[in-house]
């Protein structure tokens, strides 16, 4: 994946034992049992509570052309959309690029304030990286997650850039990455400790 494209990176926070969510998600729960409150609180505090110490990787978060994510990614509602949703993230999501979602249920776009518009694709994930890509318009795509997700993506070896958040804690269960995934090859082309996070940067090879 060479050329005057952008490249496919995959940003997302896990605990040591490689979980990015814990068991029993709900709406209320959307990241499970994580040891705190469900809410991500102890997964996600290096972005919340100590942001500018992060700020790099924060900033980095948000700076692809277009994003990908998982329909539990989205929000809660599974099967037919029997009822309104429009992500977990308010009426000003932090994306300001178009995110397409995946799913197996058609919808129409959903635009929201701040740039953001949610596409919903149905016909599987290299659909949806063609049209991230189209998106994007030479910028990078970012597949934001949740880890099935991701390794949908490691697994048919369309990505570039593996940027992994790890936080000291274990979950025990969940939501794993790189489960399912075939080994891969990788190189390390950064690292960074803070104190609630180490950020790691891996080179995805063919």
């Amino acid at each position: 994946m060479t050329g005057d494209i952008g490249k496919v990176i995959c940003d997302i926070t896990i605990s040591v034992d490689g979980y990015s969510a814990g068991l029993g998600q709900t709406e209320e729960r959307p990241f499970g049992d994580d040891g705190g409150d469900g809410t991500g609180e102890r997964l996600h505090a290096w972005m919340f509570d100590t942001p500018d110490e992060n700020r790099a990787e924060v900033e980095r978060l948000g700076a692809a052309g277009a994003f990908i994510m998982g329909r539990n990614m989205f929000g809660p509602v599974r099967g037919a959309w029997d009822r309104r949703w429009n992500g977990w993230w308010g009426d000003s999501p932090p994306f300001h690029a178009p995110v397409f979602v995946l799913t197996h249920h058609a919808r129409e776009p959903q635009p929201m304030d701040g740039g953001t518009t949610f596409f919903f694709v149905t016909d599987g994930i290299e659909s949806a990286l063609a049209q991230a890509r189209a998106a994007a318009d030479g910028g990078d795509v970012g597949i934001q997650g949740g880890a099935t997700t991701v390794n949908q993506y490691l697994a048919a070896g369309l990505v570039d850039e593996l940027r992994l958040h790890i936080v000291p804690l274990t979950l025990g269960a969940g939501t794993r990455l790189f489960e399912g995934v075939p080994p891969l090859n990788l190189e390390q082309v950064g690292s960074r400790a803070a104190s609630l996070v180490t950020h790691l940067t891996y080179r995805v090879r063919s």
